[in-house]
């Protein structure tokens, strides 16, 4: 067996050091792979199929409110990027640029996007004509770049894969209403496909997007009690319509600005994923959203018809509208058990020749290792509620983790012990002051994370000035 475990053994203790457990995991799990460009990785097909799963589901969830997908070219001139200056100044150190053309040097500079506002922007500023043509909700799945000085497997890529919805309203209640709307999407997806409880909430003027007057966000804690931004939705107002000279004529036959939004979710997600769910073993991956949800592993298969009842199972798996993988492999079943623990598969069924014999299989879930033993003729029906089962248990743990970790405090030395020792989110008052903000990250060590929406409406006071004050703020630690 320790031959058979010999990945597993290769994996770092999370306990003992959760940074090199991700990396070991993103590793052996075969999620990803270094290139020879920093800051750059190779999403290997088993990384790639989990973010296929998630594009599917979100652009179907898009689709439903009306979205249609575009593609905006991934070049951008420095002119178009300087008419917004909030925006081009909260990118600038990010910027890639590209300077030649074959061997001739460019009349301008082009910028590899790192997000599309201004390219969406120009085109709408020669479309849209008339209130008729409003809403526009697009959306984009494509790649950025963001010339990171520091890299680290899906949390932080220089180059990355995301989706970008970018939306046009003729006032600015449907645009607030949009941004909202594609929060709750978000938050919706977190929860309910990847088992990942989320806070909802308003960023603080110094966190928000560049250029945004508004920027809501869901925020994840992983298994070491750090913050991580799982999507953001932003609203501009017309401040974009304006640099753009995007106009429109309303019904009252005026010429006006319209109102816009932006939303996004990255691969970065999947960094989550693993930070939430994965133990000692590898990765633990949400049936939704698993690419293998059920592997069938024949024990004994060398014996007469072991293997043409694992191949039944698979098939009438397959039927049932699941992924199924069948590991006919030569490699020991201890092997190929410790291989899929490793993967995060949600349920393995064995089947050998006893299980033939009593007509039935065994089914370990991925979650708690807990097996049943399943008759043959209720397979389909017990697969599918273990599987819903395993999820709402690792929705059940990671919101535990989550209410378990968080602390109210009440000055920033609080929030400094807490945050140097086991970490967690800290939950407190703010009076609003950038200053007090300020100073909880010199202070404390610690970042705002955002104005959660459901507010108490409890009076309390700013652990940095100690005014009276009633909104409720979640500070902590963020990859």
């Amino acid at each position: 067996m320790a031959q058979d475990k010999r990945q597993v053994d290769a994996i770092t203790s999370r306990d003992t050091d959760f940074a090199q457990w991700y990396t070991d995991v993103c590793k052996k799990a075969e999620l990803i792979d270094y290139t020879s460009t920093k800051g750059m990785f190779v999403l290997r097909p088993y990384g790639y199929a989990i973010w296929e799963n998630i594009q599917k589901i979100l652009d179907g969830e898009f689709k439903k409110t009306g979205h249609t997908n575009v593609s905006m070219p991934m070049l951008i001139p420095e002119s178009l990027l300087q008419k917004e200056k909030d925006h081009v100044s909260g990118f600038a150190p990010e910027c890639a640029w590209v300077t030649m053309g074959g061997s001739e040097k460019l009349d301008e500079p082009l910028c590899v996007r790192p997000t599309s506002e201004t390219v969406f922007c120009d085109h709408w500023s020669r479309v849209v004509h008339s209130w008729r043509d409003l809403p526009m909700l697009y959306n984009q799945w494509c790649s950025v770049l963001r010339w990171e000085k520091t890299s680290r497997p899906f949390l932080r890529h220089r180059e990355f894969l995301w989706q970008e919805g970018h939306t046009l309203h003729a006032t600015p209640e449907e645009a607030i209403a949009e941004t909202e709307q594609q929060l709750e999407c978000y938050a919706s997806f977190c929860e309910n496909v990847l088992a990942m409880p989320v806070i909802r909430g308003r960023k603080t003027d110094k966190e928000k997007f560049a250029g945004a007057e508004a920027t809501y966000t869901i925020e994840c804690m992983m298994h070491d009690h750090k913050a991580l931004q799982g999507g953001t939705s932003h609203y501009f107002g017309n401040g974009f319509a304006g640099a753009f000279d995007i106009t429109f004529t309303d019904k009252n036959n005026r010429q006006v600005h319209p109102y816009e939004t932006s939303w996004g979710l990255s691969t970065r997600i999947i960094g989550g994923l693993i930070m939430t769910h994965g133990d000692d073993n590898g990765l633990v991956l949400p049936p939704r959203i698993a690419p293998v949800q059920v592997v069938v592993i024949p024990v004994a298969q060398h014996r007469e018809g072991v293997l043409d009842a694992a191949n039944g199972l698979k098939q009438r798996l397959l039927d049932a509208g699941l992924r199924v993988k069948l590991d006919d492999s030569d490699n020991s079943p201890g092997w190929k058990f410790a291989e899929y623990e490793m993967k995060g598969v949600p349920l393995r069924v064995e089947i050998g020749p006893k299980d033939m014999e009593k007509e039935q299989c065994v089914v370990a879930r991925r979650d708690t290792g807990e097996k049943t033993f399943v008759p043959l003729a209720e397979l389909e029906e017990q697969i599918r509620a273990l599987l819903d089962a395993v999820h709402d248990n690792m929705y059940a743990m990671a919101l535990k983790n989550r209410e378990d970790n968080t602390f109210d405090i009440h000055s920033p030395a609080e929030a400094k012990a807490i945050a140097e020792g086991k970490g967690g989110f800290l939950r407190s008052k703010w009076c609003g002051a950038l200053e007090c903000e300020l100073a909880m990250k010199e202070q404390a060590g610690v970042t705002s994370r955002c104005m959660p929406l459901e507010q108490s409406g409890t009076e309390g006071v700013c652990p940095v000035c100690g005014k009276p004050c009633k909104t409720d703020i979640y500070w902590g630690v963020a990859y």
